[in-house]
């Protein structure tokens, strides 16, 4: 093991990234996805994995592709399915969308079961019987399977990307909504005739029938909950609401014929993530309270008669935002996911009594569980900011967990990680995760220290991140703060309730309660901080730097900064204006204390982010020459400094931007608090080397689109508009 991902950039973006799992239905077999940087060193491909559910044999790579392969799914005969967009070797005019491919359970070669215009985009295999249904996207005025096809071809030959919206929302995080709109269909067996003598071996290719036709744009999602007898699918519908607002009701599908019923809809309630029991009988749904400008939204627990509708609430008592994972085959237990003081264990809720135990306990986040067919076992996939997500088996009686042998290997971290905490004014305890260098490595005055914000709001720091990696900061000499303030999961509804509607508040104030108990350490050097942050924890250093000088410098973003603008540009305006009210969004707009701003403050954007829209970053950038306590000067020259990503999203995802996305965020930190002067990225235009400590590629192996600009460097515009 080396800690070279963390010293050397083009180590750690290469690094693989471990993520999802499947279980084979007689248990025998556990699959997960591995993604690699693809030979361009422009992107991610995924691979899929076998593990030993036993842990005694190591694990095995099952596919390989440039395109890679993703949504893996176990039939109940054991055959697996996954969608790939590589190419078809039985077809020469293969389009390059995801189809849908089987890896048949008795072994061989993989193939081709079915592709179409526009691709396969979820797969779901019933638990009992032999049914697979699969989400795709279908062009509006399409009728049939047919008709989609021939308006896709009329698009894509007429060059025309247009889209005519009657409804909203129209875009979401970081894609455009339509003219394609989500369908499940379910797979059936194929009609076609060989056109000339073949192998035994041959297998026609399967057809798809839909059985959401007709819901159009009020489909939410492709990816259907389906009964383990394989007679029907639970769904999710949006209903149209005044003031382009909607909710989500749950819906009952009938498989073999497509009929359709509404089995819950509450106008108070969206109803969102549902799980059908071994039975058939019941289903568990998670209702989403919904939120008010004074009350913060609650999601809750319910058993629903798949037959009847008839529900009833499981657990409400706990103070919990439960994510229901796994059945136990006997009905009387659902495993549950919920953030917990700065993790995410495997809890048990007892089906008869709602009484919840803990099943895991160790510092871990769980994303991912599966449950052995015997009930007595589960494998999750967990990850901590001690290390990357990996596969791990749950002895369901004892919570043991044991590591099974994977695919990656747990990289060297270049410092240790602790935890504290304190008490804010109102007595609420506020904690947070410290990453610190090893203490040989602190100098004597203490390590300079950088406080993180998590976005969300309603989140924790409590998983491994690799777009928000402490350890990469770390290796440099910082510590890093990650601190869970008003309005974070895992701490009861009441400590969300503290920061709601007021989110410059009291998320404020406990932020800076626990830099002061962080800065208190001796080996930590108060006078060298900085704050950082993105999406809401964007707004959140936004906020810091109107109203506080103590950092040396701040970093900004994907972040809010005018809520009168931001609230009906996002991608989900309803959604925010729950809470979001006039009064709210003045009260704690950042853009207000723009005047008092004295700190440098580096602004990073992608121009594709739907969900902050670029006005937020460039908006930003202007008053911050404009108005700010740090003006630029009468030659145009400023502190602050905007990175800004014309072909990303909210997230920084393509590895060579990532690796930009750091370098200038480390050159910032290190001008402010260290007194060092790095050099840029020489994918930047420039012609200095990367900075020491954090190596970048040959320029020539990348293709990037990006600027990084003060006053003085800018282009002056053309008079003409």
């Amino acid at each position: 093991m080396t800690s070279a991902p963390f010293t050397d950039l083009d180590h750690y973006v290469a690094y693989p990234r471990l993520g999802g799992l499947t279980i084979s239905p007689d248990g025998a077999r556990l699959v997960t996805t591995v993604a690699t940087m693809t030979p361009k060193g422009t992107g991610y491909a995924t691979a899929l994995w076998q593990i030993d559910p036993e842990g005694q044999a190591p694990a095995q790579r099952l596919t390989r592709s440039a395109k890679g392969e993703a949504g893996a799914a176990f039939s109940v005969t054991g055959d697996l399915y996954f969608t790939s967009a590589r190419p078809d070797p039985d077809e020469s005019d293969d389009d390059g969308d995801a189809a849908l491919w089987l890896l048949p359970a008795e072994g061989g070669e993989a193939r081709v079961v079915h592709s179409r215009p526009g691709g396969i985009n979820t797969i779901r295999c019933a638990q009992d019987a032999d049914v697979t249904a699969v989400g795709a996207a279908v062009l509006a005025g399409a009728d049939d399977e047919q008709s989609h096809a021939a308006l896709h071809r009329i698009r894509k030959d007429a060059g025309v990307d247009a889209i005519l919206h009657q409804g909203y929302p129209v875009r979401y995080w970081d894609h455009h909504l339509g003219p394609a709109r989500n369908q499940v269909f379910v797979l059936e067996e194929g009609e076609d005739e060989p056109s000339a003598p073949v192998t035994t071996d041959y297998e026609p290719k399967r057809t798809l029938r839909a059985v959401t036709a007709g819901i159009g744009e009020r489909l939410a999602g492709a990816a259907p909950a389906l009964s383990p007898d394989g007679t029907f699918a639970l769904i999710g519908i949006y209903v149209p609401e005044a003031r382009a607002s909607r909710r989500t009701a749950l819906a009952r599908v009938d498989l073999a014929t497509g009929r359709r019923r509404i089995l819950a809809d509450d106008p108070q309630i969206d109803y969102g993530t549902a799980l059908v029991a071994p039975d058939s009988r019941t289903a568990v749904v998670v209702g989403q309270h919904r939120s008010t400008p004074e009350r913060a939204q609650q999601p809750k627990l319910y058993l629903i008669d798949t037959q009847t509708g008839d529900q009833r609430p499981l657990a409400h008592d706990w103070d919990a935002w439960p994510q229901p994972v796994a059945w136990r085959p006997d009905r009387n237990e659902l495993l549950v996911l919920t953030d917990a003081d700065g993790r995410r264990p495997v809890f048990a809720v007892n089906v008869a009594t709602g009484q919840v135990r803990q099943v895991t306990h160790d510092d871990a986040a769980y994303s991912e569980v599966v449950m052995d067919p015997g009930g007595q076992v589960a494998y999750g996939v967990r990850s901590s900011y001690a290390y990357p997500p990996e596969v791990v088996r749950i002895e369901l009686a004892d919570g043991e967990v044991q590591v099974l042998p994977g695919p990656v290997q747990r990289p060297e971290l270049p410092g240790r990680l602790t935890e504290i905490e304190t008490t804010a004014a109102d007595g609420a305890r506020v904690r947070a995760w410290l990453a610190l260098p090893e203490q040989n490595d602190i100098p004597a005055g203490g390590a300079p220290m950088l406080l993180w914000i998590h976005g969300g709001p309603l989140s924790s720091w409590n998983a491994w991140s690799w777009r928000w990696n402490p350890w990469l900061l770390v290796a440099q000499g910082y510590a890093v703060l990650l601190p869970d303030p008003a309005l974070s999961t895992g701490y009861g509804q009441d400590f969300i309730q503290r920061g709601w509607g007021a989110w410059g508040g009291k998320p404020y104030t406990d932020l800076m309660a626990i830099t002061d108990a962080a800065v208190a350490r001796d080996d930590i050097d108060a006078e060298r901080t900085a704050a950082m942050g993105g999406s809401f924890g964007g707004y959140m250093a936004n906020w810091v730097a109107g109203h506080t000088s103590r950092f040396k410098a701040i970093v900004t973003h994907a972040s809010l900064w005018a809520l009168d603008q931001f609230g009906p540009t996002t991608d989900a305006s309803f959604y925010w204006r729950r809470e979001m009210t006039p009064q709210m969004a003045q009260e704690n707009s950042p853009h207000r204390f723009v005047e008092q701003i004295v700190t440098p403050m580096l602004v990073i954007h992608g121009d594709k982010d739907y969900r902050v829209p670029i006005g937020e970053g460039l908006r930003l950038w202007y008053e911050l020459l404009e108005r700010s306590g740090l003006p630029a000067d009468a030659d145009g020259n400023t502190v602050h400094r905007f990175l800004y990503f014309p072909h990303e999203n909210h997230w920084i995802l393509s590895p060579q931007h990532a690796k930009v996305w750091y370098q200038v965020v480390s050159a910032f930190l290190a001008e402010h608090l260290l007194g060092q002067e790095r050099e840029l990225p020489v994918e930047l235009g420039r012609t200095a080397p990367p900075a020491e400590g954090m190596d970048g590629a040959d320029a020539g192996d990348l293709d990037v689109d990006l600027t990084v600009q003060s006053v003085a460097e800018r282009v002056q515009p053309q008079q003409d508009i």
